[in-house]
Protein backbone atom coordinates (compact mmCIF):
# COMPACT_ATOMS: atom_id res chain seq x y z
CA UNK A 1 0.00 0.00 0.00
CA UNK A 2 1.42 3.40 -1.04
CA UNK A 3 0.96 6.44 1.12
CA UNK A 4 0.19 9.81 -0.47
CA UNK A 5 3.12 11.52 1.25
CA UNK A 6 5.75 9.19 -0.17
CA UNK A 7 8.26 10.61 -2.69
CA UNK A 8 7.60 9.61 -6.27
CA UNK A 9 9.71 9.89 -9.42
CA UNK A 10 7.39 11.73 -11.79
CA UNK A 11 7.90 12.72 -15.44
CA UNK A 12 9.74 15.97 -14.60
CA UNK A 13 12.18 14.19 -12.33
CA UNK A 14 12.99 11.56 -14.93
CA UNK A 15 13.30 14.11 -17.76
CA UNK A 16 15.91 16.08 -15.82
CA UNK A 17 18.39 13.25 -16.36
CA UNK A 18 17.17 12.36 -19.85
CA UNK A 19 15.55 9.07 -18.86
CA UNK A 20 12.61 8.12 -21.08
CA UNK A 21 10.38 5.11 -21.50
CA UNK A 22 11.45 3.43 -24.75
CA UNK A 23 9.33 0.71 -26.37
CA UNK A 24 10.81 -2.53 -27.67
CA UNK A 25 10.15 -1.57 -31.29
CA UNK A 26 11.15 2.08 -30.82
CA UNK A 27 14.41 3.44 -32.19
CA UNK A 28 15.52 6.39 -30.04
CA UNK A 29 17.94 8.82 -31.68
CA UNK A 30 20.74 9.31 -29.13
CA UNK A 31 21.76 12.66 -30.60
CA UNK A 32 21.22 15.56 -28.20
CA UNK A 33 19.28 18.28 -30.01
CA UNK A 34 19.75 21.71 -28.44
CA UNK A 35 17.33 24.66 -28.87
CA UNK A 36 17.69 26.68 -32.06
CA UNK A 37 19.30 30.08 -31.58
CA UNK A 38 21.50 32.55 -33.42
CA UNK A 39 23.66 35.46 -32.34
CA UNK A 40 25.57 37.82 -34.63
CA UNK A 41 27.14 40.36 -32.28
CA UNK A 42 30.68 39.04 -32.84
CA UNK A 43 30.28 39.86 -36.55
CA UNK A 44 29.08 43.44 -36.18
CA UNK A 45 31.06 45.00 -33.34
CA UNK A 46 34.59 44.96 -31.94
CA UNK A 47 35.31 44.31 -28.27
CA UNK A 48 36.98 46.63 -25.82
CA UNK A 49 39.18 44.13 -24.01
CA UNK A 50 41.01 46.29 -21.47
CA UNK A 51 38.23 46.00 -18.86
CA UNK A 52 38.51 43.58 -15.93
CA UNK A 53 36.18 41.93 -13.43
CA UNK A 54 37.26 44.49 -10.81
CA UNK A 55 36.09 47.45 -12.90
CA UNK A 56 32.60 48.81 -12.29
CA UNK A 57 32.59 51.49 -15.00
CA UNK A 58 34.00 51.74 -18.51
CA UNK A 59 34.79 55.22 -19.78
CA UNK A 60 36.51 57.09 -22.55
CA UNK A 61 37.31 60.71 -23.35
CA UNK A 62 36.31 62.71 -26.39
CA UNK A 63 38.34 65.80 -27.30
CA UNK A 64 37.01 68.91 -29.00
CA UNK A 65 39.20 71.63 -30.53
CA UNK A 66 38.46 75.28 -31.31
CA UNK A 67 40.76 77.64 -33.19
CA UNK A 68 40.19 81.21 -34.31
CA UNK A 69 41.89 82.48 -37.45
CA UNK A 70 43.77 85.74 -37.79
CA UNK A 71 43.02 88.43 -38.70
CA UNK A 72 39.67 86.89 -39.77
CA UNK A 73 38.33 84.76 -36.85
CA UNK A 74 36.89 82.30 -39.38
CA UNK A 75 39.87 82.34 -41.70
CA UNK A 76 43.48 81.13 -41.89
CA UNK A 77 45.98 81.83 -39.09
CA UNK A 78 48.11 84.42 -40.85
CA UNK A 79 50.81 86.24 -38.89
CA UNK A 80 53.13 89.07 -39.78
CA UNK A 81 56.84 89.63 -39.17
CA UNK A 82 56.14 91.71 -36.09
CA UNK A 83 53.04 89.94 -34.79
CA UNK A 84 52.81 89.86 -31.00
CA UNK A 85 49.19 88.72 -30.58
CA UNK A 86 49.05 85.21 -31.96
CA UNK A 87 45.85 83.20 -31.36
CA UNK A 88 46.06 79.78 -29.71
CA UNK A 89 43.96 76.65 -29.77
CA UNK A 90 41.26 75.75 -27.26
CA UNK A 91 40.82 72.21 -26.01
CA UNK A 92 37.90 70.55 -24.24
CA UNK A 93 38.09 66.95 -23.04
CA UNK A 94 34.76 65.34 -22.07
CA UNK A 95 34.53 61.99 -20.31
CA UNK A 96 31.82 59.48 -21.19
CA UNK A 97 31.05 56.70 -18.68
CA UNK A 98 28.91 53.56 -18.76
CA UNK A 99 28.44 50.84 -16.12
CA UNK A 100 29.93 47.37 -16.32
CA UNK A 101 26.99 45.32 -15.06
CA UNK A 102 27.64 42.01 -13.25
CA UNK A 103 26.20 38.92 -14.94
CA UNK A 104 25.94 35.49 -13.37
CA UNK A 105 24.27 32.09 -13.57
CA UNK A 106 24.55 29.05 -11.32
CA UNK A 107 24.82 25.49 -12.60
CA UNK A 108 23.81 22.75 -10.18
CA UNK A 109 23.03 19.05 -10.26
CA UNK A 110 22.91 16.27 -7.72
CA UNK A 111 25.21 13.27 -7.59
CA UNK A 112 22.21 11.05 -8.35
CA UNK A 113 21.35 13.06 -11.47
CA UNK A 114 24.98 12.93 -12.61
CA UNK A 115 25.33 9.18 -12.13
CA UNK A 116 22.02 8.47 -13.85
CA UNK A 117 22.95 10.70 -16.77
CA UNK A 118 26.36 9.03 -17.09
CA UNK A 119 24.75 5.60 -17.21
CA UNK A 120 22.36 6.81 -19.92
CA UNK A 121 25.16 8.46 -21.88
CA UNK A 122 23.46 11.86 -21.72
CA UNK A 123 25.74 14.22 -19.74
CA UNK A 124 23.53 16.49 -17.65
CA UNK A 125 26.51 18.64 -16.57
CA UNK A 126 27.59 19.34 -20.15
CA UNK A 127 24.02 20.06 -21.20
CA UNK A 128 23.49 22.56 -18.40
CA UNK A 129 26.80 24.22 -19.25
CA UNK A 130 25.70 24.45 -22.88
CA UNK A 131 22.41 26.02 -21.78
CA UNK A 132 24.28 28.59 -19.69
CA UNK A 133 26.58 29.42 -22.61
CA UNK A 134 23.59 29.92 -24.93
CA UNK A 135 21.90 32.26 -22.44
CA UNK A 136 25.15 34.22 -22.01
CA UNK A 137 25.53 34.71 -25.76
CA UNK A 138 21.88 35.72 -26.18
CA UNK A 139 22.15 38.29 -23.37
CA UNK A 140 25.26 39.83 -24.95
CA UNK A 141 23.52 39.86 -28.34
CA UNK A 142 20.63 41.86 -26.87
CA UNK A 143 22.89 44.33 -25.05
CA UNK A 144 24.98 44.96 -28.16
CA UNK A 145 22.04 45.64 -30.48
CA UNK A 146 19.19 47.09 -28.39
CA UNK A 147 20.40 47.16 -24.78
CA UNK A 148 18.04 46.63 -21.86
CA UNK A 149 16.00 49.81 -21.54
CA UNK A 150 13.38 48.30 -19.22
CA UNK A 151 15.80 47.29 -16.44
CA UNK A 152 19.09 49.17 -16.90
CA UNK A 153 17.88 52.08 -19.02
CA UNK A 154 20.74 51.44 -21.46
CA UNK A 155 20.49 51.35 -25.25
CA UNK A 156 22.36 49.37 -27.90
CA UNK A 157 23.92 50.43 -31.17
CA UNK A 158 20.66 50.06 -33.14
CA UNK A 159 18.45 52.30 -30.98
CA UNK A 160 20.78 54.80 -29.35
CA UNK A 161 19.23 58.27 -28.81
CA UNK A 162 22.62 59.82 -29.63
CA UNK A 163 22.34 58.70 -33.28
CA UNK A 164 20.34 60.72 -35.80
CA UNK A 165 17.38 59.15 -37.61
CA UNK A 166 16.21 59.89 -41.15
CA UNK A 167 12.89 58.94 -42.74
CA UNK A 168 13.04 57.05 -46.03
CA UNK A 169 11.47 58.96 -48.93
CA UNK A 170 8.47 57.52 -50.74
CA UNK A 171 9.11 56.03 -54.17
CA UNK A 172 7.18 56.41 -57.37
CA UNK A 173 4.50 54.09 -56.01
CA UNK A 174 3.86 56.42 -53.09
CA UNK A 175 5.21 53.90 -50.55
CA UNK A 176 8.46 53.84 -48.56
CA UNK A 177 8.66 50.02 -48.24
CA UNK A 178 11.27 48.37 -50.44
CA UNK A 179 8.82 45.76 -51.70
CA UNK A 180 7.04 48.63 -53.50
CA UNK A 181 10.21 50.21 -54.93
CA UNK A 182 12.44 49.65 -57.93
CA UNK A 183 16.11 48.70 -57.65
CA UNK A 184 17.13 52.28 -58.49
CA UNK A 185 14.88 53.67 -55.75
CA UNK A 186 16.35 51.23 -53.21
CA UNK A 187 19.86 52.26 -54.25
CA UNK A 188 18.81 55.89 -53.81
CA UNK A 189 17.65 55.11 -50.25
CA UNK A 190 20.93 53.41 -49.39
CA UNK A 191 23.12 56.11 -50.93
CA UNK A 192 21.07 58.83 -49.23
CA UNK A 193 21.72 57.17 -45.86
CA UNK A 194 25.43 56.73 -46.57
CA UNK A 195 25.71 60.33 -47.71
CA UNK A 196 24.00 61.62 -44.56
CA UNK A 197 26.47 59.68 -42.43
CA UNK A 198 29.41 60.86 -44.55
CA UNK A 199 28.26 64.50 -44.40
CA UNK A 200 27.57 64.32 -40.65
CA UNK A 201 31.16 63.15 -40.10
CA UNK A 202 32.48 66.20 -41.95
CA UNK A 203 33.20 64.05 -45.01
CA UNK A 204 36.00 62.41 -43.02
CA UNK A 205 34.48 58.92 -42.72
CA UNK A 206 31.98 57.27 -45.05
CA UNK A 207 29.99 54.37 -43.54
CA UNK A 208 31.21 51.01 -44.79
CA UNK A 209 28.61 48.67 -43.29
CA UNK A 210 24.84 48.42 -43.65
CA UNK A 211 22.60 46.40 -41.31
CA UNK A 212 19.14 45.36 -42.52
CA UNK A 213 16.14 43.43 -41.14
CA UNK A 214 16.27 39.79 -42.34
CA UNK A 215 13.09 40.22 -44.40
CA UNK A 216 14.56 43.14 -46.38
CA UNK A 217 17.89 41.35 -46.75
CA UNK A 218 16.14 38.26 -48.16
CA UNK A 219 14.10 40.45 -50.51
CA UNK A 220 17.04 42.27 -52.11
CA UNK A 221 18.97 39.00 -52.30
CA UNK A 222 16.18 37.18 -54.16
CA UNK A 223 15.00 39.98 -56.43
CA UNK A 224 16.73 40.71 -59.72
CA UNK A 225 17.51 44.23 -60.87
CA UNK A 226 15.33 43.63 -63.92
CA UNK A 227 13.53 40.76 -65.62
CA UNK A 228 16.25 40.73 -68.26
CA UNK A 229 19.16 40.76 -65.82
CA UNK A 230 20.76 38.11 -63.64
CA UNK A 231 22.12 40.42 -60.91
CA UNK A 232 20.37 40.59 -57.55
CA UNK A 233 19.51 43.94 -55.98
CA UNK A 234 21.98 43.06 -53.20
CA UNK A 235 24.88 42.82 -55.67
CA UNK A 236 23.59 45.95 -57.41
CA UNK A 237 23.80 47.87 -54.12
CA UNK A 238 27.27 46.55 -53.32
CA UNK A 239 28.62 47.58 -56.73
CA UNK A 240 26.98 51.01 -56.98
CA UNK A 241 27.01 52.47 -53.47
CA UNK A 242 28.92 55.54 -52.37
CA UNK A 243 30.90 53.32 -50.01
CA UNK A 244 32.59 51.46 -52.89
CA UNK A 245 33.76 54.66 -54.53
CA UNK A 246 34.81 56.35 -51.27
CA UNK A 247 36.24 53.45 -49.25
CA UNK A 248 37.58 51.37 -52.12
CA UNK A 249 35.66 48.25 -51.03
CA UNK A 250 32.14 46.96 -51.39
CA UNK A 251 29.49 47.93 -48.89
CA UNK A 252 29.20 45.18 -46.27
CA UNK A 253 25.47 44.37 -46.03
CA UNK A 254 24.35 42.05 -43.23
CA UNK A 255 21.00 40.95 -41.73
CA UNK A 256 20.14 41.59 -38.05
CA UNK A 257 16.97 40.19 -36.47
CA UNK A 258 16.66 43.06 -33.97
CA UNK A 259 15.93 45.60 -36.73
CA UNK A 260 12.50 44.23 -37.59
CA UNK A 261 9.90 46.74 -36.35
CA UNK A 262 12.56 48.85 -34.61
CA UNK A 263 11.85 51.97 -36.68
CA UNK A 264 9.73 54.93 -35.63
CA UNK A 265 6.00 54.09 -35.83
CA UNK A 266 4.13 55.93 -38.55
CA UNK A 267 0.63 56.12 -40.04
CA UNK A 268 -2.77 56.01 -38.40
CA UNK A 269 -3.22 53.77 -36.56
CA UNK A 270 0.46 53.73 -35.65
CA UNK A 271 2.35 50.72 -36.96
CA UNK A 272 5.99 49.76 -36.53
CA UNK A 273 8.45 50.26 -39.38
CA UNK A 274 11.73 48.57 -40.22
CA UNK A 275 15.07 50.31 -39.71
CA UNK A 276 18.41 50.14 -41.49
CA UNK A 277 21.68 51.25 -39.94
CA UNK A 278 24.81 52.58 -41.63
CA UNK A 279 28.09 52.80 -39.71
CA UNK A 280 31.80 52.05 -39.78
CA UNK A 281 32.91 49.02 -37.78
CA UNK A 282 36.04 50.18 -36.02
CA UNK A 283 37.11 49.78 -32.40
CA UNK A 284 37.91 53.50 -32.25
CA UNK A 285 34.39 54.48 -33.34
CA UNK A 286 32.03 51.94 -31.77
CA UNK A 287 32.90 49.08 -29.42
CA UNK A 288 31.52 46.88 -26.67
CA UNK A 289 33.19 46.46 -23.25
CA UNK A 290 33.04 42.84 -22.11
CA UNK A 291 34.74 41.01 -19.25
CA UNK A 292 35.34 37.34 -20.17
CA UNK A 293 33.22 34.89 -18.23
CA UNK A 294 34.76 33.12 -15.22
CA UNK A 295 33.56 30.50 -12.75
CA UNK A 296 33.85 29.69 -9.08
CA UNK A 297 35.41 26.42 -7.87
CA UNK A 298 33.02 23.47 -7.80
CA UNK A 299 31.14 23.44 -4.50
CA UNK A 300 29.84 20.29 -2.86
CA UNK A 301 26.69 20.94 -0.84
CA UNK A 302 25.05 17.81 0.52
CA UNK A 303 24.27 15.75 -2.63
CA UNK A 304 24.58 18.74 -4.96
CA UNK A 305 27.43 19.98 -7.12
CA UNK A 306 27.26 23.76 -7.65
CA UNK A 307 29.33 26.27 -9.59
CA UNK A 308 28.60 29.86 -10.60
CA UNK A 309 29.64 31.46 -13.86
CA UNK A 310 30.04 35.22 -13.70
CA UNK A 311 31.38 38.20 -15.60
CA UNK A 312 30.58 41.79 -16.47
CA UNK A 313 28.61 42.95 -19.51
CA UNK A 314 29.07 46.57 -20.53
CA UNK A 315 27.11 49.06 -22.58
CA UNK A 316 27.90 49.84 -26.22
CA UNK A 317 30.28 52.79 -26.50
CA UNK A 318 29.46 54.87 -29.56
CA UNK A 319 32.59 57.00 -29.49
CA UNK A 320 31.69 58.93 -32.65
CA UNK A 321 27.92 59.12 -33.02
CA UNK A 322 28.54 61.17 -36.16
CA UNK A 323 29.85 58.01 -37.87
CA UNK A 324 26.48 56.23 -37.54
CA UNK A 325 23.05 56.97 -39.01
CA UNK A 326 19.60 55.33 -38.91
CA UNK A 327 16.86 55.31 -41.58
CA UNK A 328 13.29 54.20 -40.86
CA UNK A 329 10.45 53.11 -43.11
CA UNK A 330 12.07 50.61 -45.44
Amino acid sequence: MFKSNMMTFDKDTMDSTGSFLVGELERLDQTLHEPLYDVTWTRDIDLREDVSIADEVSSFSLSSFAAAGSPNPQGINWIGKNSNAIPGIALDIAKQSQPLIPWGMEIGYTILELLSAQQLGRPVDAQKHAGMAIKYQMDIDQMVYVGDVAVTGKYGMLNSPSVNVAAVAAGGSGYTQWEEKTADEILEDVNALLYQGWKQAGYAVCPSKLLLPPEKFAYILSQKVSTAGNVSILSFLEDNSIALKKNGKKLDIQPVKWLEGLGTPMGSPLQATDRMVAYTQDVNRVRFPLVPIQRTPLEYRSLSHLTTYYGRIGVVEIVYASCMYYADGI
